[in-house]
């Protein structure tokens, strides 16, 4: 995987980060930026801290960006495209923990064993900044709101296992993943109502652990009482509030 980065220093006055930042602004979809931006933190002060970003060469559909059991040194953050976190059982059956996309951190699972507990794999051509774990831990250090974000990252991938190991009806669990992602896509200035489906639905249905033809039933009974409009992949909600009735119960408070 070395052959797919470049490393810079974060950030250099004068020295351009893909995306939308420049020499003094961080990228809009950088998944601290917001933590350093509310304490203060600019480019040229970051540069201080002696924090490297190693900007990542595109990973393809299908693509690892890392595997279950290779050594944690850093974490990734998604700067476009999606992502899915998966482990694969002994009779090569997959199960799906999780999808992330633009502005996600990734790889927050190797902390404690040093190893990454699952794979991660792009859904679509998929753009990331490696943050080598001792770099992020000297920020952290430096800026409390870094911190924070790091916990309420970990603190999000535990509530979403745990809610889905809940006793919920199909309807719940489809409602409740539709609304996640759009609310999710909206918190980075895009549409509130309307959502890319990078995964198949083998994969949403290994997500929210039900069959792929249920989830297409699902699906095509949202679509027949006009809760949802599909084209392709690509999903519109037309009456959140009566998806939010329905996945109430699995609902971040």
């Amino acid at each position: 995987m070395n052959a797919r980065y470049q490393v810079e220093r974060l950030p250099e006055p004068g020295c351009s980060m893909a995306g939308d930042g420049d020499e003094s602004h961080l990228c809009s979809t950088c998944a601290f930026s917001h933590a350093c931006l509310a304490t203060g933190f600019d480019r040229a002060r970051l540069s201080a801290l002696e924090c490297v970003v190693e900007h990542l060469e595109p990973f393809h559909a299908g693509d690892f960006i890392f595997r279950r059991g290779d050594p944690f040194h850093a974490l990734f953050a998604l700067r476009s495209g999606a992502v899915k976190i998966c482990r694969t059982e002994g009779d090569n059956h997959q199960q799906v923990l999780g999808f992330y996309g633009t502005g996600d951190v990734i790889g927050v699972g190797g902390i404690y064993s040093q190893r990454f507990p699952c794979d991660a794999i792009a859904l679509d051509v998929t753009y990331l900044c490696r943050l080598p774990f001792p770099a992020i831990s000297t920020l952290a250090s430096q800026i409390p709101a870094v911190q924070q974000h790091l916990l309420r990252v970990l603190s999000e991938r535990l509530g979403s296992v745990q809610r889905l190991n809940g006793n919920y009806s199909a309807d719940a669990r489809v409602a409740a993943f539709l609304l996640d992602l759009v609310a999710r896509v909206a918190a980075r200035g895009f549409s509130p109502t309307r959502i890319h489906l990078s995964m198949p639905r083998t994969d949403i249905a290994s997500y929210l652990r039900l069959a792929a033809e249920t989830v297409s039933r699902v699906m095509s009974r949202f679509r027949a009482r006009k809760l949802i409009a599909v084209r392709g992949r690509d999903v519109e909600l037309l009456n959140p509030d009566r998806l939010r009735d329905i996945g109430q119960a699995l609902l971040p408070l």
